[in-house]
């Protein structure tokens, strides 16, 4: 099953070079996303050296796998920060996010970037009675946070299960993402930045400032982890819940769909809009959360499909793919300078579009000296215990469960004789267990079953073809190669004698 999201399938590559040498500089940044390559050019136009790494290609990442919506609010709902804070971290969080949002607008416009950038309102709404109090709690919690929200009976297109009232935030916005961020990479490379691709990192040595790629080495003034998840071993990873969610784009007769972001709050949580592109007209669809490895993939796109059904009953779908995301504990991400003095930038849930601007904005505002009226909120080393217990206890369940349910109860182990073509599973051979994957021609390929971040066992994705990590969220290809870190070595792989 292809898992290319509508984004990366119809973009242009960017080609930047692979790092094969020792290069100084004052500024790395790792991570090719909206966060690390906004940042470069922040840093560029202040005039500064800067190295970029990406591990693979630019906008490969959970920038090139979201939804190009764009919103001054959060997704998992404003009312959660006024009630975890206040209504001023509140509104403090929605200025902050206005201000980003107008900086995207304002870059694709300076720099002629065509990544279809547009206005439009976000619609939420709820399909079911229990989803009614969501609604009920946010109405009220978004006029707090100063989000010019109204109410309505009806959304722009009809709808048999719609409970309650419409809340509609205006003037909000969507994009192609991965256009912009290559438009944006383009750009710093002409400002100055040195950017590499296929530059994955493979050790960081904080204390000295250097930064190991599999073929090059950078001695840097100050390094900025711009990786979603920050790479190796870091204090906030036992702060986070790692979920992926799951998008389609299917094909739809032409304008049958009206503008805007929609998202439903039911059975199934949504994120719905319309995209036009080569003269074709897609709706894309993105479903709830779900915790990385422990959930059954193929049975979550599954259900997304299904509701996404209920608005058009024959449409083709034509695109599949997800993206992770990592939620803090307090509901706010880690932005600045951690315990080593290093840039994290972090725990953006499923907002990083625009909280990735916002990140960038106050690490170049740090890193040139200046105060960013931001930056206190979000502080990599804050600790909130009462206000992160909830999701602290939720993550640390999370890995417990895990570790138990495989060293204590064991994974559920398949002879490698029964193991079919396309399909993986955890196989016993020569006294030890291992992951074994045989592709469509039969080839097998075995690896070590224990994550080499912090040794949890790993999990089986069948609709994405990789072992992922159900404690931290590293990932890994069929022969043990890292798609996804925070781990930064692969798989061992193991060799079998016999099939």
């Amino acid at each position: 099953m292809s898992t290319t999201s509508i984004w990366r399938r119809k973009a242009s590559q960017t080609y930047f070079p692979t790092l094969q040498e020792e290069i100084t500089t004052e500024v790395v940044v790792i991570g090719g996303g909206i966060t690390g390559v906004t940042l470069a050019l922040n840093l560029a136009e202040q005039g500064r050296s800067v190295v970029l790494l990406e591990a693979r290609n630019i906008g490969s990442g959970s920038t090139g796998n979201s939804t190009g919506n764009l919103y001054e609010t959060v997704s998992h709902g404003i009312h959660a920060i006024v009630d975890r804070w206040d209504s001023d971290v509140a509104r403090t969080v929605t200025i902050g996010r206005r201000h980003a949002l107008e900086q995207i607008e304002s870059r694709a416009e300076k720099y002629e970037i065509d990544c279809g950038f547009r206005r439009c309102s976000l619609y939420r709404y709820a399909t079911s009675d229990d989803a009614k109090e969501f609604l009920e709690r946010e109405y009220p919690a978004s006029l707090e946070a100063a989000l010019p929200v109204r109410q309505e009976e009806k959304l722009p297109f009809p709808l048999l299960h719609l409970c309650g009232p419409v809340v509609v935030l205006e003037n909000q916005a969507q994009f192609d993402p991965h256009a912009y961020v290559s438009g944006l990479a383009r750009i710093s490379a002409g400002k100055g930045c040195r950017i590499f691709e296929n530059a994955r990192v493979v050790e960081l040595d904080t204390s000295k400032r250097i930064v190991y790629t599999e073929k090059g080495k950078v001695n840097a003034k100050e390094i900025v982890l711009a990786t979603h998840s920050p790479i190796d071993f870091h204090l906030v990873q036992a702060e986070m819940i790692v979920n992926r969610e799951y998008g389609i784009a299917a094909r739809i007769e032409r304008s049958s769909f009206p503008p805007g972001i929609f998202w439903e709050k039911g059975t199934e949580q949504l994120s719905i809009r319309n995209l036009e592109v080569d003269q074709q007209t897609f709706l894309i669809s993105v479903g709830g959360a779900y915790k990385t490895g422990q959930e059954d993939a193929t049975a979550n796109l599954d259900r997304l499909e299904a509701a996404t059904r209920t608005y058009f009953k024959r449409c083709e779908i034509a695109f599949r793919w997800s993206a992770q995301n990592y939620r803090a504990a307090d509901d706010l991400p880690y932005i600045g300078r951690d315990a080593s003095g290093c840039f994290v930038a972090t725990g953006f849930q499923t907002d990083g579009l625009v909280y990735g601007t916002l990140a960038a904005a106050i690490i170049a505002d740090e890193i040139g000296g200046s105060n960013n009226v931001f930056a206190s909120l979000y502080k990599a080393d804050r600790f909130s215990p009462i206000k992160g217990a909830k999701g602290m206890a939720e993550e640390t369940k999370g890995v417990l469960t895990s570790l138990v349910k495989d060293y204590l109860l064991g994974q559920e182990i398949m002879p490698l004789s029964r193991l079919m073509p396309n399909t993986a599973a955890m196989v016993e051979f020569e006294n030890e267990t291992l992951a074994v994957y045989r592709d469509k021609n039969g080839r097998l390929y075995a690896v070590s079953p224990v994550c080499t971040h912090l040794k949890c066992k790993v999990h089986w994705n069948d609709v994405e073809s990789s072992w992922d990590c159900p404690c931290h969220g590293s990932r890994f290809a069929p022969d043990g190669t890292i798609i996804e870190g925070p781990a930064t070595e692969p798989l061992t792989q193991k060799f079998l004698h016999k099939r």
